[in-house]
């Protein structure tokens, strides 16, 4: 038996792989080109939907860290309450 190994490649040179993107696109641009109204009737809403979205996943973490060490009037502030909704 022959030891030779061939070299695998990626699937996204293959055939089949350069066939099935050709079959998405083609059929991604009959989708829009025929439902193109319903499709640019929904982006409003789209638009409203993203907002919080965008709300949740980029405030995550932002200025509720209390663990670093800080100034004592830093520490007497968060103590009090006032750390909280500042942002430096």
């Amino acid at each position: 038996m022959d030891e030779t190994t061939h070299s695998a490649r990626p699937f996204w040179k293959s055939r089949s792989a350069i066939a099935l993107s050709v079959f998405a696109a083609v059929s991604l641009f009959l989708l829009f080109s025929e439902h193109r109204a319903h499709f640019l009737g929904v982006l409003p809403y789209l638009l409203l939907l993203s907002c919080p979205l965008m709300h949740l996943f980029m405030h995550h973490g932002h200025g509720h860290d209390h663990s670093h060490g800080g100034s004592a009037n830093e520490e007497r502030s968060s103590e009090r309450g006032g750390g909280h909704g500042q942002h430096r």
